[in-house]
């Protein structure tokens, strides 16, 4: 079996934002809609503070309380890990929105663009049966498709891998196959403490963050 993670290394991310671009530009998402965000945070007290920048986005999780929420049986999960929404069976309750702990899904009611008219990359990935229903990431699931018919293997190769972690400049994030013991995110996490985005509530996220060493 296959089961797609993602890494993000935080002793790497310099919260640059360049994920959050390239998924809004791969993806033409509207303004107001970030797949991929990362957030900045402060740690410690003075004079003792730090910065730390946390990628998030849809945690892809083994047993998602969105899709167990969805009465249109929209919202479903491939047998590799990836949860995925059917836009012709989404009815644009909601409910997933709701359910959703990491605050990943998005509903947009109306065609937005960034300056008015759309751009050309908006109006090459622009799909009216986005609109009145949720949207989140997909971990780019289009380009580990057609990468896998060609042979290629995601998170190495960067025709099959997420838009995110090929534009990270600072090589904070990672993509790949948690299945395989020998894969590169199962390498990363035999050799880094980890932790999950609210693991105490069961839904065991396919989004890890990295610390330390062990």
């Amino acid at each position: 079996m296959t089961r797609w993670v993602m890494i993000a290394d935080l002793r790497r991310c310099v919260g640059c934002q360049t994920c959050t671009a390239a998924c809004k530009h791969t993806n033409a998402t509207p303004p107001e809609v970030q797949w991929r965000r990362v957030l900045d945070m402060e740690l410690g007290e003075y004079p003792d503070v730090k910065r730390v920048f946390v990628p998030v986005g849809c945690m892809h999780c083994a047993d998602p309380p969105c899709m167990h929420v969805c009465p249109s049986t929209a919202t479903k999960q491939r047998a590799d890990g990836i949860v995925t929404i059917d836009y012709d069976l989404c009815i644009g309750c909601a409910y997933c929105a709701v359910a959703c702990p990491y605050q990943a899904r998005y509903k947009t009611d109306k065609p937005e663009f960034a300056y008015g008219a759309p751009m050309e990359s908006e109006a090459k990935r622009h799909d009216p049966g986005r609109y009145g229903v949720a949207t989140k990431c997909t971990f780019c699931s289009d380009r580990v498709d057609a990468g896998l018919e060609k042979g290629l293997k995601p998170g190495i190769d960067p025709d099959a891998s997420p838009a995110c972690v090929n534009s990270c400049i600072a090589q904070a994030l990672h993509f790949g196959d948690i299945e395989d013991k020998a894969s590169n995110v199962s390498q990363l996490l035999a050799e880094n403490q980890f932790f999950r985005m609210h693991e105490e509530l069961g839904t065991e996220p396919g989004f890890y963050y990295l610390w330390d060493k062990k």
